[in-house]
């Protein structure tokens, strides 16, 4: 079992920035690819960013290239993820997850999920 926490959602103004974090207490940190999702009310869980384990490989959403940055700190045990030019749209519970071996965009291939930091984006 991989415990997940998430922390730096707020409430910001459209243009302005956020970081998310995600930390786990595992010392295996290193062996997940993870990831970070949303959810905006009445809508599914969508993909947002994923990175390899050793953070090598990153792939994003269309919606957020350019703008939305995943980074991780294996040393520690912390995962990232810097948020530029906010939109409304934007708006959404943010979740970190993970998985091993790789990174995957489907949120039905991850198996450990932290519980969510909100993030309200107003125009």
């Amino acid at each position: 079992q991989v415990q997940l926490g998430e922390s730096g959602g707020g409430l910001v103004q459209a243009g302005d920035s956020l970081r998310l974090s995600c930390t786990a207490p595992e010392r295996a940190f290193s062996s997940y690819a993870m990831g970070w999702f949303r959810q905006a009310p009445g809508k599914e869980r969508e993909f947002v960013a994923a990175i390899s384990r050793v953070g090598r490989t990153t792939t994003y959403a269309d919606s957020v290239k350019g703008r939305f940055t995943i980074s991780r700190d294996n040393n520690n045990n912390a995962l990232y993820l810097q948020m530029i030019s906010l939109k409304p749209e934007d708006t959404g519970v943010y979740y970190c997850a993970a998985r091993a071996p790789t990174v995957s965009s489907r949120p039905s291939e991850y198996p450990y999920w932290g519980q969510g930091t909100q993030v309200t984006v107003s125009s």
